[in-house]
């Protein structure tokens, strides 16, 4: 390892390691890797290989490629380890020169050992917690979609107050209670980017719902038009009339926060209307609008929602080179569908034998 970039004017840079599988990726990944950042200066990410999760948790629903794709694109993130083991040795830390190897506050059980597979860097003194964040699981999205709720969409209602529902799993236990956003959360979130003058501004749209590798390599291409992407984001109601059923899998708030998690973007709107019109490119300042190959449904009058754009000749379609969409991640789990349950019945029971542990440990403390 090159031991200069180790250390800037003689002083050792503090160098994390946090270790996961990040399947059906969501914000609350993102937010752990937030967290981890702070306490640092280089954030190296551990991602587990596919045989990996298949043991300790069951079928991945993302391949181990995407999930390499998609961590690599967190704004917090220095580097990746692929094929990261899941039970993390000394060794591993040592070779990579690591301080602290960071984890959330749940405790992770390793399928073979039945022990908290971060042990060893405990026992070390090389351990450092994060909080997790409580609102969100990849076994809450994968229920959201075996189960067809819209329990979590955040609607407004006639005196104008604007809700999120409370969504339950079958067990009994609320993962996502009446999610809210808040002003810090969001700023937490946001880089704090400006254009500066002369920078060319592009402007795409959408739903971006679950975070996927797909979605990655659209902003990135997206990103490539110009200096300063914004990043609209559509309304659950607007989203679910386009397309139906349950969709959005995640919610507006949640949207927001994932797609802001992603390096390439500079700035969301929130709730973005469906309608690009003039006002708003000029209010803007964009220079160019650009979508991906998917179609786009006419707003309920007819008009195309991107007339003002295509009439100022600023308007693009830009090929991701990626065929992966959010139907096709919907598709998967639905395919496999009693997989993904019987994967959900063991992350319940791994979660009360977390707390089970995790009530035994304070009680030994």
């Amino acid at each position: 390892m090159d031991r200069s970039s180790s250390s800037i004017q003689g002083k050792k840079l503090i160098r994390l390691y946090m270790d996961g599988c990040f399947d059906v990726t969501h914000y609350g990944h993102a937010n752990a890797t937030r967290q981890a950042k702070q306490h640092g200066d280089c954030l190296i990410v551990g991602v587990h290989p596919d045989a990996e999760i298949a043991t300790n948790k069951g079928p991945p629903v993302f391949t181990q490629d995407e999930r390499y794709r998609i961590v690599r694109a967190f704004r917090w993130v220095d580097e990746v380890l692929e094929d990261a083991p899941f039970n993390t040795p000394i060794q591993l830390l040592k070779e990579l020169d690591i301080d602290f190897h960071v984890h959330g506050d749940d405790i992770s059980i390793s399928a073979e050992t039945g022990l908290d597979s971060n042990a060893a860097a405990k026992s070390a003194g090389l351990y450092m917690e994060v909080k997790r964040t409580k609102s969100i699981s990849t076994t809450d999205l994968v229920g959201r979609i075996l189960l067809v709720t819209k329990a979590h969409h955040v609607t407004v209602d006639d005196d104008m107050n604007t809700t999120s529902g409370q969504y339950v799993l079958e067990e009994g236990r609320c993962v996502n209670p009446n999610f809210l956003a808040t002003s810090k959360m969001i700023a937490d979130f946001a880089p704090r980017n400006v254009p500066k003058p002369g920078d060319r501004i592009v402007y795409t749209a959408g739903a971006f719902d679950l975070m996927h590798a797909g979605h990655v390599d659209f902003l990135e291409a997206a990103a490539g038009q110009g200096d300063f992407l914004i990043v609209g984001i559509h309304s659950d109601a607007v989203v679910n009339r386009c397309k139906g059923t349950n969709y959005p899998i995640m919610n507006l708030h949640e949207r927001v926060l994932a797609t802001l998690s992603f390096k390439y973007v500079d700035e969301v709107i929130i709730g973005a209307p469906y309608i690009l019109s003039e006002a708003i490119m000029d209010e803007l300042k964009i220079d160019i609008v650009v979508h991906g190959r998917t179609d786009t449904p006419m707003d309920l009058d007819g008009q195309d929602p991107y007339q003002a754009a295509k009439s100022r000749g600023c308007y693009k379609i830009v090929d991701s080179g990626s065929s992966l969409t959010t139907d096709r991640i919907i598709q998967r789990i639905m395919m496999h569908c009693l997989e993904y349950k019987e994967r959900n019945r063991k992350s319940e029971e791994k979660f009360k034998r977390q707390e089970e542990l995790k009530a035994k440990m304070m009680k030994d403390n």
